[in-house]
């Protein structure tokens, strides 16, 4: 695989800078990208850098995850229109131990020449003191150098704390320390990091009298304008505690036809061909498309166990042919995810060990139905199911029995109408 051609065809490539097509030519280079640890979890967003550097390591060179722990005590402007609130050492600190674990999966770091490698950028400074940092890297940078940056001008007149001012002076320190002691020389990031990114060119080049290249991807949208990687939840996180296997599936379920293509080039590893051809067969299907990306990354960012079980809890949730099998076979917490997906009410375990009538759970203890009328009128037309068996008499019992893994009940009224009974 070459490189800067996958990228290219992938639509991965916003800016490059001259010479780097010679530098890659010339056999295995070190490369990377940081990461601050201002957030519990990486999202899909950060996944498209993610992709960069699989990509550079696919094609033979190494690459170089920078953790930022200096960096993100700092905060970067890039792309933000007020100043960020600052995390405490402590959350960062937990934010990157978790970051680290979580790049593990998705890099080879055990084998071969171009393994992986995780450094923390807080070790570059954490015996530099401050006159130390305005002496060997603040004089390398003119203030009228980096007013020119966009993530400085576009803050300058809303207010910009010399804390984020100083961001860029970071991050390009950072190029050139690991140029230096590393060998690393290319920075790879998002369009907007680009600024960044040359300050570390330039105090390459004066610090270490060394050239050094960049490569940034566009920063990915939707079709529609709106900003990639968020749901109306919120964000699409990689970890299954914040954005479940199963909202991250359906997230690429959900997606607009029209970003499929952009999807494809840049979250699957399947080969150009296979694409093209993928794009080919299902043109008229848009559907079996974002199903088939939908299973290759929900196996790659949680597991293929993770996938089927996303598949039982789909069957479960939308396939009106389950059977009260099906049912039985999920675990607690697949349940427990249904539970998340569709109206659930809370019932005294107590309660249901002494047992109480279908009338009285359905209308009294949760609002299934307004009224006892309505319940029985359920009944009567064999409307009701618990655990996807009909109920048709009201003098029907339920009770703790009727509780799979101890905890859970589902109730349908109707074909499309789910409940989730929890016992606590």
């Amino acid at each position: 695989m070459d490189f800067l051609e996958e990228l290219t065809w992938r639509g991965l490539i916003h800016d490059k800078t001259p010479g780097i097509d010679e530098e890659l030519a010339g056999g295995m280079k070190l490369g990377y990208i940081g990461f601050d640890p201002t957030a519990p979890s990486m999202t899909i967003g950060n996944y498209v850098q993610i992709m960069l550097l699989k990509f550079f390591q696919l094609s033979g060179h190494k690459p170089v995850v920078l953790m930022g722990g200096a960096t993100g005590r700092i905060g970067d402007p890039s792309g933000k229109d007020k100043e960020r609130t600052l995390k405490s050492y402590e959350e960062l600190d937990n934010n990157l131990a978790h970051q680290q674990r979580q790049l593990m999966k998705f890099l080879e770091f055990e084998k071969g020449e171009n393994k992986a490698v995780v450094v923390n950028n807080l070790d570059f400074y954490n015996q530099m003191n401050v006159l130390d940092f305005l002496r060997d890297v603040g004089k390398n940078l003119t203030i009228n150098y980096m007013m020119s940056k966009d993530s400085v001008k576009n803050r300058i007149e809303r207010g910009l704390s010399f804390t984020e001012f100083s961001y860029q002076l970071l991050q390009g320190y950072d190029f050139a320390k690991m140029n230096k002691e590393m060998g690393v020389t290319v920075e790879m990031g998002g369009s907007d990091q680009y600024g960044n990114i040359t300050a570390g060119i330039e105090m390459s080049r004066k610090l270490n009298g060394t050239k050094v290249f960049a490569v940034t991807t566009p920063l990915l949208t939707k079709a529609d304008g709106s900003k990639f990687g968020k749901s109306e939840g919120g964000n699409i996180w990689l970890d299954p505690k914040l954005t479940s296997p199963y909202r991250f599936y359906q997230f690429w379920l959900n997606a607009n036809d029209a970003d499929l293509a952009t999807y494809y080039r840049y979250f699957s590893l399947r080969k150009k061909e296979e694409i093209l051809e993928l794009e080919a067969n299902y043109k008229d299907d848009p559907q079996s498309l974002k199903r088939l990306l939908a299973e290759e990354l929900t196996v790659r960012i949680h597991s293929q166990e993770d996938f089927d079980a996303v598949l039982r809890v789909t069957k479960i949730l939308f396939d009106r042919k389950a059977s009260k099998e099906q049912l039985r076979l999920l675990d607690a917490a697949e349940l427990a995810l249904i539970g998340q997906e569709i109206p659930s009410f809370e019932v005294s375990l107590e309660e249901l060990k002494a047992g109480m009538s279908i009338v009285t759970l359905l209308s009294t203890k949760t609002n299934i139905l307004s009224s006892n009328s309505e319940v029985r009128k359920a009944l009567k037309n064999r409307a009701i199911s618990v655990n996807k068996e009909k109920i048709t008499s009201h003098e029907t019992i339920i009770n703790a029995e009727h509780l799979l893994h101890d905890q859970y009940m589902m109730i349908e009224n109707g074909k499309k109408n789910k409940f989730m009974i929890i016992a606590k």
